[in-house]
């Protein structure tokens, strides 16, 4: 799939996140929009039959679910349910959902995860992709994991961080700074790399690249911004669990092309 096409679709997608939240008054809106790029480079362009995919910053569910409907695992219409009573569609992704492998929302569960499936999928060519928060990263079992994933020379496991430098409680280097990310993975025997995590064409070079380092695992540290796309959101903290009114929905919507 050619880079506009991915474009139009993340775009798309953002506009199903903005609706999913506003209509739960749920949902981690900021994160979403800052990871829903990636996704799309996985999922439209970069993932093929063999390969996996965990969301380990699980409280960004709306993305994942979007793209799950774009993809046809469920129905686009169930996405008006996320987060309402009797819905399938909770906070956080389970494997009630289809095209869900992995139940996640504590962090640092999903990297350790996909270590060991990484580890039992060596031999068949499956690779295992997972998308991590840089506010999760301060979890020490993502350390463990990293750790062992260079000794078992897992080079079929990419970790995608997450970089947008916000969580719950402001920026992540003043609440426990991650540095040069990038580096650090390489210090623990890591294969690592920088990319614009709001760049298609980037994104899209980058996983055709993979592995980057035959025998090493991968981190692709993703540069991007809380609330892209939505002007009075971009880098603001306050919309990592933000509930919009309706003058906000509205603005949203415009920002991404939208009147309703």
């Amino acid at each position: 799939m050619d880079v506009l096409q991915l474009k139009q679709i993340a775009l798309e997608r953002r506009r199903d996140i903005v609706r999913m939240d506003y209509a739960s008054s749920a949902g981690h809106v900021g994160g979403a929009l800052s990871c829903i790029d990636i996704l799309v480079a996985l999922y439209f362009d970069a993932m093929g039959e063999k390969d996996h995919f965990i969301q380990s910053k699980g409280h960004c569910a709306e993305a994942l679910y979007s793209v799950l409907a774009e993809k046809g695992k469920i129905p686009k219409e169930e996405l008006n349910t996320y987060c309402q009573a009797g819905s399938r569609l909770y906070g956080h992704p389970t494997v009630k959902v289809p095209g869900v492998e992995v139940c996640t929302g504590a962090l640092g569960h999903g990297l350790p995860v996909a270590l060991g499936m990484a580890k039992g999928l060596k031999a068949s060519g499956g690779r295992i992709f997972v998308l991590l928060g840089d506010g999760e990263m301060a979890e020490g079992s993502n350390w463990e994991a990293i750790m062992a994933a260079a000794h078992y020379k897992l080079d079929n496991l990419v970790a995608v961080v997450d970089r947008n430098h916000l969580q719950i409680s402001g920026n992540t280097e003043q609440v426990l700074a991650a540095g040069d990310m990038a580096a650090r993975a390489r210090a623990f025997g890591w294969a690592a790399a920088d990319v614009d995590g709001h760049d298609m064409a980037a994104l899209t070079k980058a996983f055709k690249t993979l592995p980057l380092e035959a025998g090493k695992p991968t981190m692709l540290v993703a540069r991007t911004m809380k609330g892209k796309g939505v002007s009075f959101m971009e880098n603001d903290p306050h919309w990592h669990h933000g509930v919009m009114n309706a003058q906000q929905y509205a603005t949203a919507l415009r920002d991404l092309g939208v009147e309703e």
